[in-house]
């Protein structure tokens, strides 16, 4: 076998039961890295445990073409895990990752490939709107709003991932050792330079959708247990408010007690939240000691392959 050059792109698509959509998937973006005029690059499906026929269909893809390739994941990783995997796979001097569905819509590679031959780091699509159900809108709304308030790194509002990064941006973020990648958080946190670009994100062509309202919340609560001190420290802040509620009883019990009221009443009330303070100040100790070990301490694969296809050894 020949020695492996590293190509100039890589394309990463996620896939679960994508089977309607993966053969056009491959077809448009040879077609998009045309209309770009680069012919160094690869395509890497990575296949997140489908049930249908989409990993049948890949291998045929890769058979009839080299630079499509193909991981196949010994079971579900989850939406976070599988595509960030697949990335970290990646050799290409800039990476693209988008979905299988065509809700990302692939035209927008060029423009992407334009910004990054300009010096931008990191390029990433922004949703303008969405048909949606107004369930989903509204958490949306508050999980934005969540990531806002308590992230120690402001999000990209509407931003998927889908777009495209440097290697070093993923090089960066491979370091950091994530076990439950936020990646588009992440990207933020890297400092390196990003910039938007807006589309309307169309209906899925075909398959459903694996996103629902837990998807979301899945996210959310990945992004704010990854991303955010200020979440774990909730309790320490709590149990401080409560301890200065404690310490004013003192003084309001000493002056009803004057006044010729029951002063125990004050005094239960204070033991109370003088209890409630001491348990809360150290949950958020604590709390916050977990995190740095669970820093420290990460070694969990973020994926187990069961195959990969049409990889060089030297890859």
């Amino acid at each position: 076998m020949p020695k492996f050059v590293r190509p100039r792109f890589s394309i990463v698509v996620p896939t679960r039961n994508e089977e309607a959509n993966v053969e056009r998937m491959a077809s448009t973006l040879i077609e998009q890295m045309a209309l770009v005029g680069e012919e160094s690059f690869d395509i890497i499906f990575i296949d997140n445990a489908s049930d249908d026929r989409t990993v049948e269909i890949v291998k045929t893809l890769a058979a009839r073409d080299s630079r499509i390739r193909l991981i196949v994941n010994a079971r579900n990783f989850g939406q976070m895990r599988s595509p960030t995997h697949g990335i970290f796979q990646a050799r290409g001097e800039a990476i693209i990752s988008l979905c299988a569905d065509f809700q990302d819509p692939p035209t927008l590679i060029p423009a992407f490939v334009e910004r990054w031959r300009a010096g931008t780091a990191i390029v990433l699509g922004v949703r303008e709107a969405e048909a949606t159900s107004a369930r989903l809108a509204f958490f949306r709304k508050i999980s934005y709003w969540f990531a806002a308030k308590f992230n120690d790194y402001p999000v990209v509002r509407n931003a998927t991932g889908f777009g495209l990064y440097d290697a070093k941006v993923v090089q960066a973020i491979k370091q950091m050792r994530e076990p439950e990648p936020f990646f588009r958080g992440m990207l933020v946190e890297t400092g390196y330079s990003i910039e938007t670009i807006p589309y309307f994100r169309p209906p899925r062509l075909g398959g459903r959708s694996n996103n629902n309202f837990f998807a979301l919340l899945d996210f959310m609560l990945s992004s704010l247990a990854s991303g955010s001190k200020k979440v774990i420290r909730l309790p320490f802040y709590g149990g401080a408010v409560a301890m200065i509620a404690a310490l004013l009883t003192i003084p309001v019990g000493l002056v009803a007690t004057l006044l010729g009221a029951s002063g125990w009443t004050f005094f239960w009330f204070f033991l109370f939240e003088f209890h409630f303070a001491l348990l809360y100040l150290a949950l958020g100790v604590l709390g916050d000691q977990v995190r740095l070990i669970s820093e420290r301490t990460r070694q969990t694969p973020l994926v187990i392959e069961r195959e990969r296809i049409n990889f060089p050894d030297d890859y």
